[in-house]
């Protein structure tokens, strides 16, 4: 037997993985973190995914700011955990490093306000095997390109309630 006993390397491990997700964090800006929270939101939605996942690693992190708006666009990889998605308290779910480890592509489009809004959103998530698919990346490139042109005048193109016109009363 080596000088770590065997139950005290999970619990290392665990410090680690929680580190780099509080660095990764960190790092993020606001508009990031919203991305993440309402992509691990729209992933629990879904009916097949029974287990709690957490962010694991931002793999590519992109924010453009034009007169239109803000686009952000992140990979990233999710872990599963020991808990259920309906578990009330999840601040004690740990990480599960052997099983599915789904990598997610989002695309925001937010709005210049002070409380920016969604303009236009797109996410992918699957096992990362089906990402690098020429075709499911083709479609999520132009999927991408579609939310960051969001917000932008249309040339030559007039949607409803883009001009508002009111008669004047007669002088």
């Amino acid at each position: 037997m080596g000088p770590w006993p065997c139950g005290r390397v999970a619990p290392v491990a665990l410090v680690a993985l929680v580190a780099l997700v509080s660095v990764v964090a960190a790092g993020q800006s606001a508009l990031q973190r919203r991305v993440v929270q309402d992509l691990l939101e729209n992933f629990h939605g879904r009916g097949h995914v029974r287990a709690l996942h957490r962010e694991r690693e931002v793999e590519g992190a992109l924010e453009r700011e034009d007169p239109s708006g803000t686009y952000v666009q992140l990979r990233l990889t999710l872990v599963q955990t020991t808990c259920s998605k309906k578990t009330p308290r999840r601040h004690n779910c740990h990480p599960l490093e052997h099983r599915r480890k789904p990598t997610c592509l989002a695309c925001y489009k937010f709005d210049g306000s002070d409380v920016p809004k969604v303009l236009d959103k797109y996410h992918n998530c699957g096992p990362s095997h089906h990402l690098a698919a020429k075709e499911i990346r083709q479609r999520d490139e132009a999927e991408c390109r579609a939310v960051e042109a969001a917000g932008k005048a249309p040339d030559g193109l007039y949607l409803p309630g883009m001009f508002a016109f009111s008669k004047g009363l007669p002088t």
